[in-house]
């Protein structure tokens, strides 16, 4: 018989850690497992299919709206669709890019990253239909400010009856910032530092007060170090990954060519079956782009624009530059190094074995790219959960929400490791998934609706 409630034995042998794994199991393999992770996929190709591959025709015109200058007509909003772009990115481009592409790899091998581009090709109309929803329905909360997202297109588009369900999503978001977006980004910020001699508590004291300068701000100054850092380490990384795989040019067509030859043979490196090899490329492709998550959408609402498509085809940018362009080159970078071949371990440890492997002495590219990458990732995690809570609570709960997020910021870098943390992170991000995925299909309608009566033509 299988039960969901643990043991007495269980709980007495393993404290309040082997507690809540217990609980968490189980609830995951559903969240975080397949039913989740297909119907991420499903959601993607739906949308995909009903905007006629609009999203992919129009990534050129995405990228010419980035880099053009805010329209003085566009009035309604907070921060410019730049700083959205950036906002958004801060909290995606992160521990993923890095630690998150080498696992997968490690576990489903090269294959996987075939995988990951399936998911994040068809993540591109997800990330775009969150956007077009979350400007199209957003509103003006008591202090002024433009807030939206999966809550309030699930409110303002569904209507009452879906109120649950709104709620459902807000509930989750606000819970899983606090691990994913805060605990687990300081834990990994403080373990780098002590690498090279900083004691915990010096970095749980400096990172406390940097987040707290930043986000006591709201959301313009969030933006602003968005818009700062996100750019420069985006590039920075871009480049010195070009750099190692110039150095490695021999290895790389094999490299791509195993990429393609894995994906379906299923020779993995641990697992060895086709189902591993696309799980885990799907599972790693999503948590990095969050496309479906319903995260980046609340930054988005924010931004100063009068039309939701042009946010839309801003916002689809954040799963190409992410997981197409980023997370391709932290796996080429690997693969082509031979490091996968003697691995005894994933996540960063295997990048930092890679950049070595490719130019002597380079690993600590990757200890700055987490840091950096970290830090952002609190930053953007720390808005998303904010407005998750202004939502249930009003907005009196944003003052002691940023106290406290403050305070997990150096609970975290101090606490150590613990990697039921990470397994309840995952739960969470699938849970939350589930609310917004069910709001996409059934206000696609409005996204085909809004995108096909835009002109395109400017």
């Amino acid at each position: 018989m299988v039960t969901l409630l643990p043991s007495v034995a269980a709980v007495t042998e393993g404290g309040i850690e082997a507690l809540v794994k217990s609980i968490n199991d189980p609830i995951n393999s559903f969240a975080w497992g397949w039913p989740t992770v297909a119907l991420i996929a499903a959601t993607g190709i739906l949308l995909m299919v009903r905007l006629g591959f609009m999203p992919i025709r129009r990534l050129g015109y995405g990228f010419r709206l980035m880099l053009k200058p805010t329209d003085a007509s566009d009035k309604d909003g907070d921060i410019t669709p730049f700083q959205a772009l950036m906002t958004s990115l801060s909290a995606t481009v992160g521990t993923g890019n890095i630690a998150g592409v080498a696992s997968a790899i490690f576990v489903g091998g090269p294959g996987a990253v075939f995988w990951m581009w399936v998911v994040a090709f068809f993540g591109i109309a997800t990330k775009y239909a969150e956007a077009v929803l979350a400007v199209h329905h957003r509103e003006v909360d008591p202090l002024g400010n433009h807030v939206g997202g999966p809550m309030y297109y699930i409110k303002n588009g569904l209507g009452p009856a879906w109120g649950w369900l709104g709620v459902a999503f807000a509930l989750f978001g606000m819970l899983a910032a606090f691990g994913i977006g805060n605990g687990v980004q300081s834990f990994e910020v403080a373990k780098a530092l002590g690498t090279v001699g900083i004691p915990n508590w010096i970095t749980a004291v400096v990172m406390g007060a940097l987040v707290f300068a930043v986000i006591i701000g709201g959301v313009k100054r969030i933006a602003q170090a968005a818009s700062a850092v996100v750019p420069f380490m985006a590039v920075a990384y871009v480049a010195v990954c070009v750099v190692m795989l110039a150095g490695n040019a021999a290895a790389v067509p094999a490299a791509v060519g195993s990429i393609f030859s894995d994906a379906f043979t299923g020779e993995a490196m641990a697992g060895g079956a086709v189902g591993t090899v696309i799980l885990q490329g799907f599972k790693r492709g999503i948590f990095s782009n969050e496309a479906g998550l319903g995260s980046a959408p609340i930054a988005h609402a924010a931004a100063k624009t009068s039309s939701p498509v042009r946010q839309g085809a801003i916002a689809m940018l954040g799963t190409f530059i992410d997981t197409i362009v980023i997370c391709t080159l932290t796996a080429l970078v690997i693969i082509s190094s031979g490091a996968l071949n003697g691995a005894g371990e994933g996540g960063s440890n295997l990048s930092i074995a890679a950049f070595n492997e490719s130019i002597s002495g380079s690993g600590w590219v990757v200890t700055l790219s987490l840091l950096l990458f970290a830090f952002t990732t609190v930053l953007g995690w720390s808005f998303y959960g904010e407005k998750c809570t202004e939502f249930l609570f009003g907005v009196n709960a944003i003052k002691p929400f940023r106290l406290v997020w403050v305070a997990v910021v150096v609970i975290g870098s101090i606490a150590g490791d613990r990697g039921i943390v990470w397994g309840v992170a995952d739960t969470l991000n699938g849970l939350m998934a589930i609310p917004n995925l069910i709001a996409l299909v059934l206000l696609s309608g409005t996204v085909y609706k809004l995108t096909r009566d835009y002109a395109f033509s400017e």
